[in-house]
């Protein structure tokens, strides 16, 4: 990786840095995290900048990150923008060791808390910010407070009036005022470093995507037997010489699995990746009962949809929401 020669200078992805830096400045402050290229998204402990996935520097990359992981985390530019506030938030904490405030541990809780492999989201509440996808807010509270400065720093958010009456509105109460607090202040820590650069990186692009896909992956097997029989047929030798071959499940759900991996990730916020491991676990399992279809291919793709934004919401619950690297 080390030899990919990419630089984010001059890209479409120091145009989007600025603009960070423009919106930091509208709310007179003075503080600008420094960034580089590295292997994910990143804010260091001890550092105040933000560390950008190598892939973002490049259409190829991007191209190869889509191949490997189904989508491209930061890919356009407002997704890019949402999880740069949130970065600079980190940063903007480490440079005035915001998280040793006694008000910000009331807040938001103890900074040192261990980050948890796993948490378990409640996608309805209202104690948190809705920002990144997978309720990450609620992953621990130095997320808590990144995303909730990230709400507070996006241009006409009118976060006043989304969050009044939420719990969490007193959070962003908080982050306005501790704003004002430090607005002209100079930054505590002012470390320049590059952490884990791209430069110092010595492994493949295939030892990375590997580590990639095993992080996202679900672990272990799962097997639903119950739901796919009442979705599809098993249809009996005998019906299969009289003629009547309908399409096996397993080639359906292969060729609508874009469509679905798709829908379900959006509805249920978990990562595209973890979704299609659970679909191709029903694949696979499809496959080895030897199902058919039942029913029409329009109410087939829409009840295999609902089956797969249950499965995965079961998955979420059971507290195997993973968090980011």
């Amino acid at each position: 990786m080390c030899d990919l020669g990419v630089e984010y200078r001059g890209t479409r992805l120091e145009q989007r840095v600025e603009r960070l830096y423009r919106e930091l400045e509208q709310q007179g402050l003075r503080f600008r995290p420094h960034c580089w290229l590295s292997e994910d998204w990143f804010s260091p402990d001890d550092v105040p900048g933000i560390a950008i996935p190598f892939y973002l520097a490049h259409p190829r990359l991007m191209r190869l990150e889509k191949n490997q992981l189904m989508e491209v985390e930061g890919g356009t530019e407002s997704w890019c923008l949402r999880i740069l506030r949130h970065e600079a938030g980190h940063a903007l904490d480490t440079a005035y060791r915001l998280h040793r405030r006694r008000k910000w541990q009331t807040v938001f809780g103890k900074n040192s808390a261990p980050y948890p492999e796993f948490y378990q989201p409640k996608p309805y509440s209202r104690n948190f910010v809705v920002h990144l996808d997978q309720w990450y807010a609620q992953s621990h509270p130095a997320e808590d407070f990144a995303e909730t400065f990230a709400v507070w720093l996006k241009p006409r958010s009118a976060w006043r009036k989304q969050y009044a009456g939420w719990p969490a509105f007193k959070k962003l109460q908080y982050v306005d005022q501790l704003v004002d607090d430090i607005r002209t202040q100079p930054p505590q820590v002012r470390s320049r470093r590059h952490i884990d650069p791209l430069r110092s990186i010595r492994k493949t692009l295939r030892e990375h995507y590997e580590t990639k896909r095993e992080h996202y992956g679900i672990g272990g097997k799962s097997y639903y037997d119950r739901e796919l029989r009442k979705l599809f047929a098993e249809l009996p030798p005998s019906h299969l010489r009289n003629g009547s071959r309908p399409a096996t499940a397993a080639s359906f759900l292969r060729r609508v699995r874009p469509e679905l991996r798709r829908v379900a990730a959006e509805w249920t916020g978990a990562y595209p990746y973890t979704v299609d491991q659970v679909l191709r676990e029903m694949i696979d399992r499809a496959r080895e009962l030897k199902l058919r279809l039942r029913h029409n291919e329009a109410d087939t793709r829409r009840d295999s949809l609902a089956m797969l934004v249950v499965q995965t919401m079961k998955l979420l619950q059971r507290g195997r929401h993973r968090v980011a690297l």
